[in-house]
Order: C-alpha cells, then structure tokens, then sequence
C-alpha cells in the first residue's frame, strides 16, 4: 500500500518502548521462576540441574551440501518445530521468532500473507518445500499456500541473503525453505481446538515405519467465522510423505492438496472482496547413488477472486497456474579438503485466467560451484548459475563465500552474491480498476553483501552479528500515477483509464539500496529452557521517487526485535512467549504478546495458545487490519509405537 510520511510524537514513542521493557522484565522473571519453582520449601539444596549438551544441527539450505549449522558461511535462521507443536497455532507462527522474517499477513493462520526478507518486496523471497521451488507464476502473493499440515514440519531454514545462484529467480534477498519430518516410529495424533472469533480447528496425522519404508500423512481443517464481516475462513489442507532406502539411496514421494475461501475485505483496495485458493502439489527426491540426486515437482494452484462479495457479477477474476521443475544435481570429491558441485535445471510454467490471459515460458539452468574447507578452521566457496531464458537472453549469478575460525568457538565470515527476478504474470498484464501492470516490465536484480561474526558456545549459549547491504535495480513496484499520464504501451490489454483518475500501475524503480545490521543471542539453561533476543535494523535508501507514492518497497521495519522463551515449567508443563516489537518506515511501532502452555496427560495433552495478548490493534499491510486479542484451546491424543 501507499506509503506516506507521518509525524512522530517523542512523547508517544518513550511511553511505548518503556510499557515493552516492563513487558521484557517480566518475561525475564519468568524464566527466572522456571528454574527455580521446583526449590523444596524445607530449605534443603536440590542437586543442580545440567544443561543438555546441544547437538549440531546439520543445514541443507545456502549450501550445496548438508553441513553443521556453524560451518555455513551465509546467514542461514534454523527454526525446530517437532518439539513445540503443541505451542503453536499454524506453521506460519514459527517465523516470528526472527526479527529478519517480516511476515505480512493479510490474515492469519497461513490463509494468506507474503514473506520479506531483510525489508525485501514479497516476490523477492523464495519460499521452498523440500528443497523443490513453491514459486507461483500468478502473483508472489500466493508463494505462502502450502498444501501442508503443521504436524508434518520437522523445520524451517531461511537463507537471509541472495541466493539465485542456488535456487534462480526470486531468491533476491533470501528464501524460507521448509522441511517435512521422517517419522521415526509408528504413530497416532489427532487433536481438535476452539476458540473466540468462532474459531473450529481440526488436524490430525499417522505414521508407519517398516523396515526401510516410512509413510506419513496429515490433515488439518482451520474455520473462523471471522473478527470482522467479510474476514472468515475455512482451510483445508492433506499432505503426504513416503520414504524408502533402496539401493539406489534415499527416496521421498510428496502429495499435497489445500483448500482455501476466506473473506478478503480491504485486500487489494477498498472493496469487500472474497476469494478462493486451491493448491496440488506431487514431487520426488531420488538418489542415483551416493553423488547424484533427481528431484521433480509439479505445482498447480488455482485462484477465483470476487472483487465485491455481495455483487460477483461486478468483476470477477479465475486463474489457473502450472509450474514443472526437474534438477539433475551431483557433487565429485576433487581433494580431501575440496568438492565440486554441479548440475542443470528445468522449468516450465503456464497461466490460463480471464484477466491475464493464456500465456507459458520455459527456462533452463546449469550451475557450478567450487568449496573447500577444512571443519573448524577455514571455508571458502565460489559458484555460478547461468539461466536461460531464449538464445538471447540469460541471467549470469556467481556467488563467493568464505568464513575463518579465529577461535575454537569464534567464526569469522563473509559473502557477495548476485540474484534476480523475473515478473510475473501479474505484474505484466493484470488491470482491475485501482491497479495496472505493465506489459515492458524487465528483470529485476541484486547484489547482496554481508559480514558477520559468529561466537557460539555450544550447550551454553551462541550470538552472532551480521552486517549487510543489498544493492537492487529494477525492483518491481506499484507506483501511484495519473491514469492519463501512463504510457500506452505500458497499459495492459483491455485496461483503460475511464473508471479511476489515478491508478497504482507496475514499473522498475531503479537504485534502492537497503543496509541493515542483525543480532542474536541464545543461551540454552536447564530445563530445557532456551531465550533467544534478536534485532534487525533497516535503511533504505531511494531518492528517485520524487515523493511518488509505492505499494510494497517501503512497508519494510526499519526496528524489528523479539524476545522470547521457550522450556520447562512446574508442574510437568511446557510453555512459551514471544514479544515482538516492529517499527515500520513511515508508521508508529506497535508491540505484539504471544503467549501458550500445554501439558500431556499420558496419551493425552491439553493446549491454551494465547495470539496479540495486549489486544493490540496494527496493520502489516497499510489498509488490512489484523485480529485483537485471540485464545484457543485445545485436546491431543497420541498413540507411539516404540521407535526403530
């Protein structure tokens, strides 16, 4: 949405920052009385409780090949679900524990939202599943629809940086890559939940393990008659995962379907819209051995939006987009130390819609890239990606990282990157009457640079600074113009200016730089208790808009922290909370509370999650007002056969 300069009152801000460090002081007292409510009251000293010795976490994403989280010399968040599930309401709720994700939801619980990663446009993350690219050649609004249950995610890990060189279009300024569990044993869960806003949660998965066969399949119904007229919901996601070791190596077959019709009031403008998403999605990883591996996916989502609800015949728009992917990728050992990495890529997607048009495009890859590195004392890589789009046309992005242990536990590392973006669909040929595309749109591209250091003390604590900067040109942006004044080969078939005098219409705004700096601490206390404080700060810089207003490019926080907790509590219960403070350019800052608990019975646990506590009422899109204070209450049954 539009975004225009507002006036900041002192006053205002000193009362907000100092309601969030009393906020913070109680947060920190609880973590406090966790450790120490299980004190006996004679006075008697308890034994001493030991922290957990951490295990590393081995990274697949902005890495050819799977390494120790430490070792990677990007900035790569690694964020573990399997052990809170019951904490959390939707995947999607997981992100907000990084102050660098600004997820935007237009409503929650993964109905619809879009991705920003380091204060990027929506269509400049990359979101993937798998490792399988969920990209929609519609709008990069619809890249967030997952056909999957919360159940079945082991973990998300985000790449905050470039990464064209690995994964192509899209992943200009990062991507979320989201990764199924294997099942370790034969399971049951079923779990039901309710709450206000007419909130009616169902969800439900089981598991087999057989010798060197796993299966795993979910569903999870979401309803909400919604906090408002013209915002309910109703989803509807089934996913599948089937595993096999042959002697060939690993296999994963994935079949996902989701169901969305929400009510879109103030989406896309001041009109109560409705619209209606639907996703398929099968796709296979399979080894050819110990150094090859083919992957496949097949998406096809499908869009029917109503401009006004209670008047379809008004304006009305269907979309049908397929995407195709197929990678070949392999990997030669060239020394002890040292490894080459290479492979070719396919994709091919279509759109068939009412307003768009029928269109298709085709486009290949080849890859390679050099690594060397010796664990706990140096790393070095260097890559490049070439993709084609005709015999005339390519996109060329290398890559270059390095990181040096300077201490057992201390790392210092560093890349440069370049990434691109290809327009969608949208963006080229869409018009309704307050938005326009443009048909001579270009690419869009990047270059990402960043330095950090690492300092990590393995079961006790880890904190980390990161300093970056991405250089975009050409980003695609919605920029507010007089109808009459647009270009007419910049106008989209059958558009016209006779409804609106003004109009946002698509076009590649050059020269806007973002540098920015991350923080992390985590400490790791007994318990099983972790705090994780984080903080990313944002300047954008853009000076050839001349006070013209935009969409998306300046919506980014220019203050994004959070503290959180997660652990162990008396009384056999577990539990979690979150403060989150943002800051968006142009806009007054707004803090949001979440808050849960969950304690297992045997084969039966009970859940109380807790969504904006303070009933704080904000925007992440300019225009479309999120849910107050929401509370959900819920049952689990498990049944778990001991594991293999």
């Amino acid at each position: 949405m539009a975004r225009q300069t507002k006036t900041f009152f002192l006053g205002a801000k000193l009362i907000f920052y100092r309601r969030f460090l009393l906020a913070l002081c109680l947060l920190c007292g609880a973590g406090l009385y966790a450790q120490n409510g299980s004190t006996p009251s004679n006075g008697s000293t308890p034994p001493q409780p030991t922290v957990p010795v951490q295990q590393e976490i081995v990274v697949v994403t902005g890495t050819f090949t799977p390494l120790p989280e430490t070792e990677i010399d990007r900035s790569v968040t690694v964020i573990e679900t399997t052990q809170q599930d019951l904490l959390h309401n939707n995947w999607v709720d997981y992100l907000e524990i990084s102050p660098s994700l600004d997820l935007r939801q237009r409503a929650p619980n993964d109905v619809q939202g879009d991705l920003s990663i380091r204060g990027s446009t929506f269509g400049q993350a990359l979101v993937l599943l798998n490792g399988l690219r969920m990209d929609d050649v519609q709008s990069g609004h619809h890249d967030m629809d997952l056909p999957l249950p919360t159940e079945l995610i082991q973990r998300m890990e985000i790449l905050r940086g470039a990464g064209s060189t690995l994964y192509g279009s899209d992943a200009m300024a990062g991507s979320l890559n989201v990764i199924t569990a294997v099942p370790e044993h034969s399971d049951l869960h079923l779990a039901s939940g309710v709450g206000n806003f007419g909130i009616n949660q169902q969800s439900g998965s089981a598991s087999l393990v057989w010798r060197k066969f796993d299966e795993q399949v979910g569903g999870a119904r979401d309803f909400s008659s919604g906090f408002r007229p013209d915002r309910d919901y109703r989803s509807l996601t089934l996913f599948s995962n089937t595993g096999a070791q042959t002697q060939l190596g690993s296999s994963l077959l994935m079949l996902g379907y989701g169901d969305k019709p929400f009510g879109a009031d103030q989406f896309y403008g001041p009109f109560n819209s409705w619209e209606r998403t639907k996703s398929w999605f099968p796709g296979l990883k399979q080894d050819l051995g110990s150094k090859t591996e083919f992957d496949f996916g097949f998406r096809r989502h499908t869009d029917e939006f109503i401009l006004l609800r209670d008047n379809p015949s008004i304006y009305e728009n269907n979309h049908i987009d397929k995407s195709w992917q197929a990678d070949l990728r392999r990997h030669d050992q060239v020394t002890k130390n040292s490894a080459l990495f290479y492979g070719a890529e396919g994709i091919h997607e279509s759109i068939v819609s009412n307003n768009l048009g029928d269109h298709d495009r085709s486009r290949g890859a080849v890859y390679l890239d050099y690594d060397m590195r010796a664990l706990k004392r140096f790393s070095f890589s260097v890559g490049a990606r070439e993709e084609i789009f005709s015999s005339t046309h390519g996109e060329f992005n290398p890559t270059a990282a390095a990181g040096v242990w300077l201490k057992p536990s201390l790392k210092l590392k560093g890349s440069v990157s370049r990434a691109f973006r290809l327009p969608s669909y949208t963006d080229w040929d869409y018009s309704d009457p307050a938005n326009f595309g443009n048909p001579k749109l270009g690419p869009e591209s990047a270059w990402d640079y960043e330095g950090g250091l690492l300092w990590d003390r393995g079961d006790r604590w880890k904190t980390e600074v990161t300093v970056f900067e991405r250089r975009d040109q050409g980003v695609i942006d919605y920029v507010l113009r007089a109808c009459s004044s647009i270009p007419a080969d910049e106008i989209p078939p059958g558009a016209s200016c006779s409804s609106q005098p003004n109009v946002y219409h698509a076009e590649n705004l050059q020269h806007l730089n973002f540098t920015g700096v991350e923080g992390s601490l985590e400490l790791r206390l007994p318990r099983n208790q972790r705090v994780q404080i984080a903080y990313t700060g944002l300047h954008g810089v853009q000076q050839s808009l001349n006070g013209l207003q935009t969409k998306y490019s300046f919506n980014y926080p220019t203050h994004d922290g959070v503290i959180a907790w997660n652990g162990r509590l008396p009384g056999k219960l577990i539990g979690r909370t979150r403060i989150g403070v943002v800051d968006r350019y142009a806009s007054d800052p707004y803090a949001l509370w979440d808050a849960a608990v969950a304690r297992e019975f045997g084969h039966v646990a009970a859940h109380l999650v807790l969504s904006n506590v303070t009933n704080t009422q904000y925007e992440e899109i300019q225009g479309v007002v999120m849910p107050g204070r929401s509370v959900v209450f819920g049952l689990d049954f498990f049944w778990r056969e001991r594991g293999r």
